[in-house]
C-alpha cells in the first residue's frame, strides 16, 4: 500500500515547517558587561597570609593520596599526587589568626627537580573576602627562593580575578612547611 503523493507532500511540508521554525538555541549569546557588574572599575588586592603544609603530625592537613611505583626511589618524588587542606593564617604560627584554607592537589611533575604541579582553592573565611575564593594553577619550583603562579580565577568577590601568587618559604620542619605568601589579583 503506497500513501498517495498529496499526503507525503503534505506530511514534508508540515515536518520541514516545524523544524524551520522551531525556536533556536544557542550553546552562547552575548550580554552586556554591566549586567555581571563590570561597569565598575577593576581592583587591584594585595594579600598576604602564611600556608602551613602538615605532612607528619597525628592530623595532617596534606596527605599522599598516589604514586608511581619508582616514587619512592626518585629524588624528586616523581609520580606523588598529594591532597591537601592546608590552613591560611595571618602570622607565620599555625595558632594565628585563621584567615582560610588552601585545598587542593600538588604532583611531583619533575624527574630531575622538586618541582610541583599546583591546583589549589584559597578559601577565605574572615574578614572582607570570607566566602570567596581564588584559584592557583601553575608550576611550583619549591627550591626556588620565590615561586610565581598564576591566579586563574576566583568565586565570591574575586570574580573574573587574574593574576599572580609569590610563595617563599618560611620555615621547614619533618612534619610539614610554612609558606609566605604575597597574593596579587585584579577583581571587579
Amino acid at each position: 500500500m503506497s500513501i498517495p503523493l498529496v499526503t507525503t507532500s503534505l506530511l514534508f511540508f508540515i515536518f520541514f515547517t516545524s523544524v524551520t521554525t522551531a525556536k533556536t538555541h544557542s550553546l552562547m549569546q552575548s550580554i552586556p558587561p554591566s549586567s555581571l557588574g563590570f561597569h565598575q572599575p577593576q581592583k587591584l588586592s594585595h594579600l598576604h597570609f602564611f600556608f602551613h603544609d602538615d605532612l607528619g603530625s597525628r592530623n595532617p592537613t596534606a596527605v599522599r593520596v598516589a604514586a608511581a611505583p619508582t616514587t619512592n626511589k626518585s629524588s624528586t618524588m616523581f609520580g606523588a599526587v598529594v591532597v591537601m587542606d592546608d590552613l591560611l593564617t595571618e602570622l607565620p604560627n599555625a595558632d594565628s589568626t585563621l584567615v582560610g584554607r588552601a585545598q587542593g592537589i600538588y604532583a611531583s611533575a619533575s624527574t630531575t627537580e622538586l618541582e610541583f604541579l599546583l591546583a589549589m582553592n584559597l578559601a577565605f573565611t574572615q574578614g572582607k573576602y570570607n566566602g570567596s575564593s581564588l584559584t592557583v594553577l601553575g608550576r611550583n619550583p619549591v627550591k626556588s627562593a620565590v615561586r610565581e603562579m598564576p591566579v586563574v580565577g576566583g568565586s565570591g568577590l574575586f570574580r573574573f580575578a587574574r593574576g599572580y601568587a609569590q610563595a617563599k618559604t618560611h620555615s621547614m620542619s619533618t612534619s610539614g612547611v610554612v609558606v609566605e605568601y604575597d597574593v596579587y589579583v585584579l577583581h571587579y
